[in-house]
């Protein structure tokens, strides 16, 4: 029989608990806790379910809004898409687990969200991933790579969600920490909506779904830790997921809440059975008894520590009106899944645990939860970046080829054609473009989804970098035509106990608000994932901003192809910015200088501007402009359509400035040329500047006074990832 260990502040160290903490768990109790208790104060605050370290920042966000249905707090945010439907969309991590493992990592991150996603009652209609990994030139990277898209690919496109888009970047800082952050969404009927509130003193809590193991205990607490040489032998805190059982799990639940039977649902994600019950208490402000005699368990001899810390897979957590029992159980039944009455609902504000007879657990449930430490940690801003030293000339139609060529700004295909964008067949725009497209089904209305951030731009300036991440995500969503409606975020930072680190995340926090706020672009749900460093060496701040806008008819969708024939013009103002830019960095190694300043007047400007020009019928093609700046953006007009272009130089400026120059607010749009005297008009009417820069049409891309031929820009374009991948 196993014998529990004493508690002791040791014991309670290695739990990821500071001596503080421990000692306040002491004057809580009133007593030493037993070693159930003490796993279960440490999952629930520790920094993956507390937010303890970030909490008093969170509470500065913009939230509210007329679209926004339910705001950050619950498994998702939930907006208005009108007709009586509603969008419910989150974006989470699954870092350290991916780097540990890195295909089950990423899967069960991936089964994590699209469980967040239907536990309010919504079906996933599209899955994004942002991922962030070290030098490409390394193995690890290339084992990292290989098993995060196989995981991501393999858990998806079982499940029957399509994965439409996403990032994919590539630096030295994430050699020892990769980002996994999985974004899902999908539709509801606005009246239908579950939260995980529980209500009713003796309910019935229901377990729901797969059979508990011990795969992933612990796994919230690792995921709160930075790494160090000992990274490798993690692996057991690592969950392993199987898409078919959450297949049946999705159309279980969905059946279940048609039945009427459910008073609040809650997904077992982070510290599992602890982290669920607690919540779900927590936010009913009721207190929450379990017999874990009752929890189906596919190994032998757990323990209550076990199964209370363990994160096995596609399992729920139900708040059960007592007369839909027999109902709910033939409902699970049918679909092969287990369905267990493990506890019921308590008056008190208290956590009760009990095994095999005996109490493991009894504590106060609020102090777990709403209760929990919060701290404002100390940190200090970012020093201002020194100017950018003299840039080399290069020919620009050199630097496009190689800057087309980097694993950062090549042709992602080898990425997303691992995973199914067309499942479920309503997928219009498929991945690799400004911003997916997919249409509601059964509706003329689509839903654009992007995810954005400059994270070299967060380094620099942390308050303009979470400007720009949210600017971009606005610009790529009014590039295709659909109106903002608001935002998710995933923050990725190092180790909050550094005040530099945190300054890195007060600034970043600054920036997204104004942006969203400015934009009317609401954060409506998200995720902190702190302590991405190994032996002390950080992430770059990578604070990831999903975005969802509609598209009121599905017609009403700007292309990304010109026509033979059309003109290019810029929209936005152009100085030659090329402080952080991305021909420094991936062209001359070099990664000086502040970033753009953002403008969110301007951004909004220019945005409605597209949206207008469009809404006349004045475009033909759009494309938002950020890193490689012009350059970058007529290849990719040109690679779409297949056209060549003639890329105009600009007397005033030299080539890499104009070419390639990072300037905030600006598109690249086609229009014919009976429509230019038009377009003009309305952008100068808009205050936003206008300039025509280049025509569409013939066999070659011709770039200041070098003509390269379309062949050389589409092979670089699309072997370049593939090649740096290789063996």
């Amino acid at each position: 029989m196993f014998k529990e260990p004493d508690v002791t502040q040791e014991l309670a160290a290695a739990h990821g608990l500071k001596a503080d903490e421990y000692q306040r768990i002491l004057e809580i109790m009133g007593r030493t806790p037993s070693f159930t208790e003490l796993g279960i104060f440490s999952a629930m605050w520790n920094e993956h379910c507390s937010y303890k370290s970030s909490k008093k920042w969170l509470r500065t966000l913009p939230t509210t809004g007329p679209q926004v249905i339910c705001g950050p707090g619950e498994n998702a945010g939930v907006v208005d898409i009108g007709d009586g439907q509603a969008v419910v969309f989150k974006m989470e991590s699954h870092n350290h687990p991916s780097f540990i493992e890195p295909y089950q990592g990423a899967a069960t991150g991936v089964g994590g969200i699209l469980r967040d996603v239907f536990t309010m009652g919504a079906r996933p209609i599209a899955a994004m991933n942002a991922l962030s990994f070290g030098d490409p030139a390394l193995p690890k990277t290339k084992q990292l790579v290989a098993g995060v898209v196989a995981g991501i690919g393999g858990y998806g496109n079982a499940f029957g969600v399509p994965t439409v888009g996403g990032e994919l970047r590539f630096h030295p800082a994430y050699n020892g920490n990769c980002l996994v952050n999985a974004f899902a969404a999908g539709l509801v009927d606005a009246d239908r909506i579950f939260y995980s509130a529980a209500s009713g003193v003796g309910m019935p809590v229901v377990y729901l779904g797969a059979k508990t193991g011990r795969d992933g205990v612990g796994g919230a607490t690792m995921a709160s830790a930075e790494f160090g040489e000992d990274a490798e032998e993690k692996r057991p805190t690592v969950q392993v997921g199987d898409p078919f059982t959450e297949k049946c799990l999705l159309e279980a639940c969905l059946e279940l809440m048609e039945s009427g039977a459910v008073i609040s649902i809650q997904d077992m994600g982070a510290a599992g059975l602890t982290c669920s019950a607690v919540e779900m208490g927590d936010k009913g402000d009721l207190g929450i008894e379990l017999d874990l005699d009752a929890v189906p368990c596919r190994e032998d001899a757990m323990t209550a520590y076990e199964m209370m810390l363990s994160e096995s897979q596609e399992r729920m957590l139900m708040v059960l009106k007592p007369e839909k029992e027999a109902e709910a159980k033939a409902i699970f039944e049918k679909w092969d899944l287990d369905f267990a009455i493990v506890g019921h609902t308590i008056a008190e504000d208290r956590f009760v645990v009990k095994h095999g007879g005996e109490v493991k657990a009894d504590m106060p449930l609020k102090a777990l939860s709403g209760n929990a430490p919060e701290y404002d940690r100390p940190w200090v801003e970012t020093p201002q970046a020194a100017p950018v030293g003299d840039v080399p000339h290069m020919d620009p139609g050199e630097a496009l080829l190689k800057l087309l060529a980097s694993p950062n700004y090549a042709s992602r295909r080898w990425v997303w054609e691992q995973y199914d964008h067309m499942v479920m067949a309503d997928t219009v725009r498929r991945p690799g473009l400004d911003a997916a497209i997919v249409r509601v089904h059964g509706t003329d209305k689509a839903l654009a989804f992007t995810s954005d951030v400059t994270p070299r731009y967060c380094r620099a300036d942390p308050l303009q970098g979470g400007r720009q991440a949210v600017a971009e995500a606005y610009r790529n969503l009014c590039a295709v035509g659909a109106r903002p409606l608001a935002t998710t975020d995933n923050l990725n930072f190092g180790n909050p106990e550094r005040p530099e680190i945190m300054g890195q995340f007060v600034g970043c926090i600054k920036g997204i608000g104004e942006a969203c706020t400015a934009l009317d672009m609401p954060i409506v749900s998200g995720n902190v994932s702190l302590y991405n460093e190994t032996n002390g060496n950080a992430i770059l701040p990578t604070p990831t901003i999903g975005a969802v806008g509609l598209l009121e008819r599905l017609e009403d969708a700007i292309q990304v192809a010109p026509k033979a024939g059309d003109t290019l013009v810029l929209l936005g103002a152009t100085t030659g910015h090329l402080g952080q830019s991305a021909v420094l960095s991936d062209i001359w190694g070099r990664e000086e200088g502040a970033p753009p300043t953002v403008d969110l007047e301007a951004e909004r400007r220019a945005g409605e501007l597209v949206r207008a020009l469009h809404a006349g019928g004045l475009l033909n093609a759009a494309h938002d402009l950020a890193d490689g700046g012009l350059a970058l953006a007529a290849a990719e007009l040109s690679i779409a359509s297949g056209l060549g272009v003639e890329l105009e130089a600009n007397g005033e400026m030299g080539p890499i400035p104009w070419f390639f120059g990072e300037d905030q607010a600006r598109y690249l749009v086609a229009a014919s040329d009976d429509q230019l005297e038009r377009v003009v008009e309305m952008a100068l009417a808009a205050g936003v500047p206008v300039r025509r820069v280049g025509s569409v049409g013939g066999e070659t891309f011709r770039i200041g006074a070098t003509v390269l031929a379309l062949g050389q820009v589409t092979e670089a374009h699309e072997y370049g990832l593939p090649d740096a991948l290789a063996s």
